[in-house]
């Protein structure tokens, strides 16, 4: 699946583009990442934990040869308690990945997400639902989808912005 993903992912970038966002799902919520702030989705690895980060800041992963840092988006825009979110270790499973930023940022992060959740474009979504009180500056619109379900689209040039972000020590 990952694979195919890539491949389709690939065209969405090359061609012209239908598609405008990576559907993921992180601790039960769900999330538009837009495909032009994407960069690779890798499979899920060993995380050196670091201490006295943030709750969200899982640790660092070595991918490709570099170090990143590890953010678990269930957990990183604070929207919902830790106590919503299941423990860590009973979120891994084998569809858990690790979706990077894309390169032109500057920032060797990932998002650790639960989930793929396919492609998503425009014409799939029927409106705007209302934006959640209190959410992150890199929230950006929420769409709710023909199923009625709701997507939070996430803005990663506002993220790797923040300075919650950038700050990952407790």
């Amino acid at each position: 699946m990952q694979s195919r993903l890539a491949e389709r992912l690939a065209a969405a970038k090359s061609a012209s583009v239908t598609a405008s966002w990576l559907a993921v799902e992180a601790g039960g919520q769900r999330f538009l990442v837009p495909l032009v702030q994407a960069g690779e989705i890798f499979s899920w690895t060993h995380l050196q934990k670091v201490p006295y980060t943030k709750h969200w800041f899982a640790g660092v992963a070595s991918l490709r040869g570099g170090l990143y840092g590890v953010a678990d988006l269930a957990l990183l825009g604070g929207t919902v308690s830790d106590v919503d979110v299941p423990r860590a270790m009973d979120r891994m499973t084998s569809e858990t990945r690790l979706v990077s930023l894309h390169g032109a940022f500057g920032v060797n992060a990932v998002l650790w997400i639960d989930r793929l959740m396919g492609l998503r474009h425009p014409a799939m979504f029927l409106r705007l639902a209302e934006d959640l009180p209190g959410a992150p500056s890199w929230y950006s619109r929420r769409l709710v989808e023909s199923d009625g379900s709701v997507w939070q689209e996430i803005d990663l040039q506002a993220l790797v912005e923040d300075n919650e972000f950038l700050a990952i020590a407790a």
